[in-house]
């Protein structure tokens, strides 16, 4: 049985943090951030984990985050990473929203921000262009085969995009 949680999903960048406190505006839910629990839970930044400890120890405690969701969470948004699609648990955690977006419109809608640098710092598969334009390609029919609902969020404003997921479920 599905959870009533609304999960967003999507490349790094895409806005799912934003769209999550979009939500949280326009409904009586509260909003978690997967990679923020890792953080916490190992007190250090997602950066710090790939640079010291590698993505495999990172996708495992995306892992142990899945399972603490399914058995711990209801009524809340939960924005994650990136990758965090390939968890197993993901359609008993609740209904997965893929927010999609070209791979330039990413990047535009990341440069529009004031903190642009830091926002791209901060993400460090996308230290590599090239190879994250690889990795996007890669993941895109995959984010769309575990989806309940595909929403088109590319050159589209916050309310509209909001308006849509809440329409849709």
């Amino acid at each position: 049985m599905k959870k009533n949680n609304i999960i967003l999903i999507g490349f790094m960048g895409v806005g799912k943090g934003t769209i999550a406190r979009g939500l949280i505006k326009k409904s009586d839910m509260f909003a978690i951030d997967t990679d923020d629990l890792i953080e916490s839970m190992e007190n250090r930044k997602i950066k710090k984990i790939f640079e010291l400890e590698g993505e495999p120890y990172f996708r495992n405690l995306e892992k142990k985050t899945a399972i603490w969701l399914e058995n711990s969470v209801s009524n809340t948004i939960i924005s994650t990473g990136g990758g965090f699609y390939k968890q197993e648990n993901l359609n008993k955690i609740g209904k997965v929203i893929y927010l999609k977006s070209s791979f330039q419109g990413i990047l535009d809608r990341i440069n529009e921000c004031p903190n642009a640098d830091k926002k791209l710092k901060k993400r460090p598969l996308l230290q590599n262009m090239e190879e994250a334009i690889k990795l996007f390609d890669s993941r895109v029919s995959d984010y769309e085969k575990v989806a309940d609902i595909i929403v088109d969020v590319e050159k589209k404003d916050l309310e509209k995009i909001v308006d849509e997921i809440l329409g849709k479920i």
